[in-house]
């Protein structure tokens, strides 16, 4: 099957290529600047944005799926309407191109008005893809857990640079996370199984843990004492944002649409996914290790 994968130089999708070469696809990039992408052997590489019309559409021609692993990761205040562009370009390119089937990572986390704009912006990324002619098959994940994840970065730095944290009230909040092998099985198995064509699914690992428990797992994980956790009601996403920029070295523009979702609950209601797909889940434990040892750490 010939596959294009956007957001190729990113943490999931720079993994997901060499996954779908192993598995005998014939793989596609399209990225903005190729002499700043490492591809593979045996990948074409397409230059193009799609936020530009007519850059990107070549990288479209004769392929069967394509998997859309693009969203706007800065709080800049147009993010959900450059994410709008984006994917309208996209389905309207794809849709043109006569692609069957395009595959979504998007966001976990319950639906209506209590959304992030974060969160709020994933979903609205998969209804417009879903208005295309190519069917399309969403995944909907909570934190996924690997070396250079933006999220798992976050935790790790809290846990070295903080002996004690003067947390904000979401490190109650409960999500589901996974382990990047996992969602990468995920996101591999369903191009190869029609049935999830049109479907919607949502992907978790073993584990249901508040963010506290994370950091508290993290830190052990790290052979270092669980730092004391107060949880107070003062900080807002916004102030939550700045903290995180000021004790790691993230980006805040970066930390505040994910600090922002982090007030949502993030848990698998809905495991029909693992009727078609069903790789042997890895304990988050399990997994934190693997991204330690991955990064060095």
């Amino acid at each position: 099957m010939r596959i294009l994968v956007t957001g190729a130089t990113g943490f999931v999708g720079g993994q997901l290529v060499g996954e779908l070469l192993a598995a005998g696809h014939e793989v596609r990039a399209l990225v903005r600047d190729p002499s700043s992408y490492d591809a593979p052997n045996g990948v074409e590489v397409f230059q193009g944005d799609v936020l530009d019309r007519g850059s990107f559409e070549d990288s479209l021609s004769g392929v069967d799926a394509a998997y859309y692993l693009i969203h706007s990761m800065y709080a800049g205040e147009d993010f959900e309407e450059r994410d709008r562009l984006a994917a309208r370009n996209f389905t309207r390119a794809a849709s043109e191109a006569g692609v069957d089937r395009i595959i979504y990572l998007g966001g976990l986390g319950e639906t209506g008005d209590q959304l992030s704009a974060h969160l709020r912006s994933r979903r609205e990324v998969e209804y417009i893809l879903g208005d295309g002619t190519p069917e399309l098959t969403t995944l909907r994940a909570s934190i996924i857990v690997g070396a250079g994840s933006v999220s798992f970065q976050i935790v790790t730095q809290l846990v070295k640079r903080l002996p004690v944290m003067i947390a904000p009230q979401w490190v109650r909040t409960q999500c589901q996370p996974i382990a990047v092998i996992d969602a990468l099985a995920y996101l591999v198995g369903v191009v190869d199984a029609p049935e999830t064509a049109g479907k919607t699914y949502e992907i978790g690992g073993p584990d249901i843990l508040t963010y506290g428990e994370m950091l508290q797992q993290t830190a052990l994980a790290m052979d270092r004492r669980p730092p004391p956790i107060v949880p107070v009601p003062v900080l807002t996403p916004k102030l939550s944002a700045y903290w995180v920029g000021l004790v790691s070295d993230v980006d805040w523009q970066v930390a505040r649409p994910l600090i922002h979702g982090l007030k949502n609950p993030t848990i698998v209601t809905d495991d029909s996914i693992r009727e078609f797909v069903s790789p042997e889940l890895t304990p988050f434990s399990e997994a934190v290790q693997r991204a330690l040892a991955e990064e060095g750490g």
